[in-house]
C-alpha cells in the first residue's frame, strides 16, 4: 500500500511538471490563425496558415512578450519586409520569393521609429 501511494505521488508530481501548453488555432474563411506558447504561458509566436501552408504577417515574442520578430510569408515563402530586433541591432531583412533582396542593419541607439 505504501508502494502503491508513493507512486501516486510520483505520478501527479509529474503531469504537473509535463504539462505544456497546447498551440491554439482557430479558422477564418480560408484562413486557419495559429498561436504558440511559450511554457509561462506567453505567446510564442502567432500567424496564419492557408491550405497549409504559412501565409501573411507572423510574429514572435520572447518570454517576456516583447516582440523579436515579424516576418511575412506567402504560399509558405518568405515574401516582403522582416524586422529582427536583437539586443543591439534591428535589422531588416527584404525577401522576394524566399530570396533575399537586401538587408538594413540599424543600430540599437538610433533614435528611430519602427512600424510593422
Amino acid at each position: 500500500m505504501k508502494n502503491l501511494l508513493t507512486l501516486l505521488v510520483l505520478f501527479v508530481t509529474s503531469l504537473g511538471f509535463s504539462q505544456n501548453i497546447q498551440p491554439t488555432f482557430k479558422k477564418s474563411g480560408d484562413l486557419v490563425k495559429a498561436t504558440y506558447y511559450y511554457e509561462n504561458g506567453n505567446i510564442k509566436t502567432q500567424g496564419f496558415f492557408k491550405n497549409n501552408k504559412l501565409t501573411g504577417k507572423w510574429v514572435a515574442y520572447d518570454e517576456q512578450g516583447n516582440k523579436k520578430q515579424v516576418a511575412y510569408y506567402k504560399e509558405g515563402k518568405k515574401d516582403g519586409k522582416w524586422m529582427i530586433w536583437t539586443k543591439d541591432a534591428v535589422k531588416e531583412i527584404n525577401y522576394k520569393n524566399n530570396q533575399i533582396v537586401y538587408v538594413n542593419s540599424l543600430s540599437t541607439d538610433n533614435k528611430v521609429a519602427l512600424t510593422d
